[in-house]
């Protein structure tokens, strides 16, 4: 999500800036997230035109690829397997290359939120010496250490998730427009507010989580204008604790929801827990990301106020990334994972926005044909 984006990040922001709206009124919210028309007396836009079903349809699936000669390395951002988002989602990616394209080894390694650059940088030298190739980094936050070791290692195959600053024959960028997914996070965000009062909370104010913010106020404010938004992250840049930290995604949510905001959507990485869990302790809703979070374990308690997610498909970037080594063309891995390419979307699990998936898929059509714009930068 940084995830993410990272994620995230989608993920998608401006320091520690809280949304100053007040609510004081509104009806107690239905946590089931099923009523249609719990925001019609918020929504200001018409619905757009139906999509065409060009626009929706899947990327095509490739055939059979032997990756049994694959040592892949994996190298996590902070919160590592088991976050329940960003990590996670990369997890997917190489468990399913062991499955399906019969990938033998993947040797997974973690980052700590305190961690030094000369640690990432040794963490994935360590990897290349013991043979591993093609080594996945997961997060921006590597892209200074893929860079040096990428260098001394030619011979060896980089992917780096969410950073395409680096300009190597052997180092490939999976970047993701986490802003039009979440342009449909905030669309749905606004359907299902009763109070017509919604929340983000980002997990590190850096540019990759800002994409996330700017797509989610986008596309609630481009639904109503009357909708009153909640903006917020839980630590500075340089400060990536703020992505493995349930308690203070808890209070942060917790804040939000007082002061009015029925749906909270969180690109926070492992804290987006306590966010889920401030949100069923107040009668909200919530809206997972990277990940279909109504089906994660590690947040299985809270599934039932999840209204959907906003998905970052990061395990079909490792997957695809892994599978283009296998065949040796790295050509057919796309520039950028965005809505048309289905790298980006929204979960439906839950049945929970099933009564407005034609909106969502309305603006998803518009935002791929490119009648809607979606900015990367935060509009305020």
């Amino acid at each position: 999500m940084r995830g993410t984006a990272l994620a995230a990040a989608t993920m998608a922001g401006v320091l520690a800036l809280a949304g100053c709206a007040k609510d004081t009124g509104g009806s107690k919210n239905n946590a089931s997230g099923s009523d249609g028309n719990a925001g019609s007396n918020c929504i200001t836009a018409p619905k757009p035109p139906a999509a065409p079903a060009a626009a929706t349809s899947s990327s095509a699936a490739s055939g059979k690829v032997d990756g049994s000669k694959l040592k892949v390395g994996l190298a996590f951002d902070v919160g590592g397997r088991g976050d329940a988002s960003f990590n996670d989602a990369a997890a997917a990616g190489t468990d399913r290359a062991k499955s399906d394209l019969g990938v033998p080894t993947v040797n997974e390694s973690t980052a700590s939120a305190s961690e030094s650059e000369a640690a990432k940088q040794q963490r994935l030298e360590q990897m290349a010496q013991q043979g591993l190739n093609p080594i996945v980094a997961v997060g921006f936050a590597y892209a200074q250490s893929v860079k040096a070791v990428a260098t001394k290692y030619p011979n060896t195959k980089f992917a780096i998730v969410d950073d395409d600053s680096i300009s190597l024959p052997n180092v490939t960028p999976l970047v993701f427009a986490e802003e039009q997914g979440s342009f449909l996070a905030g669309v749905a965000a606004a359907y299902k507010s009763k109070k017509c009062h919604v929340g983000f909370v980002g997990g590190v104010n850096t540019p990759l989580i800002q994409k996330f913010e700017a797509g989610f106020l986008q596309g609630a404010k481009a639904v109503s204008s009357k909708i009153k938004i909640e903006d917020e992250y839980l630590t500075p840049a340089g400060d990536f604790s703020g992505f493995q930290d349930p308690p203070k995604g808890n209070a942060k949510a917790a804040a939000e929801i007082s002061r009015g905001a029925d749906v909270v959507y969180h690109a926070a990485g492992a804290s987006g827990k306590g966010v889920f869990d401030a949100a069923k302790q107040n009668n909200a809703l919530a809206i997972g990301v990277d990940s279909d979070q109504y089906n994660q374990k590690t947040v299985a308690a809270d599934k039932d106020i999840i209204i959907t997610s906003m998905i970052k498909r990061v395990d079909v970037a490792v997957f695809e990334y892994l599978q283009a080594v296998a065949k040796g063309d790295l050509s057919t891995v796309p520039k950028r994972f965005d809505l048309k390419s289905d790298g980006v979307g929204y979960s439906t699990s839950g049945g929970k926005v099933d009564d407005i998936k034609d909106v969502l898929d309305g603006y998803k059509a518009q935002i791929v044909s490119g009648a809607i714009k979606v900015s990367d930068k935060p509009a305020k």
